[in-house]
């Protein structure tokens, strides 16, 4: 059986944002660039039960994993 896949948007959902493509541009456009020296999770715009979400997936290289990494090299352009 295939594990599933997430894209940006099931991710900005799961997080309990807006998920449509503008608002995930607005997203990025307004938190981008992150220092290289913050780990996705630990951003100050996360909540405390987003950036646990965000760790513990990417920790588990869990199914949401892949798109983690998308969504933080993204933050880092």
């Amino acid at each position: 059986m295939d594990a599933p896949t997430h894209d940006l948007s099931s991710l900005f959902k799961q997080l309990g944002l807006d998920d449509d493509p503008a608002s995930i541009d607005a997203f990025v456009k307004a938190h981008a660039p992150l220092a290289d020296d913050t780990e996705l999770a630990d951003a100050s715009f996360w909540s405390a039960s987003q950036a646990a979400f965000l760790r513990e997936e990417i920790r588990e290289d869990a199914d949401w994993a892949e798109v983690v990494d998308q969504l933080n090299l993204m933050l880092r352009s």
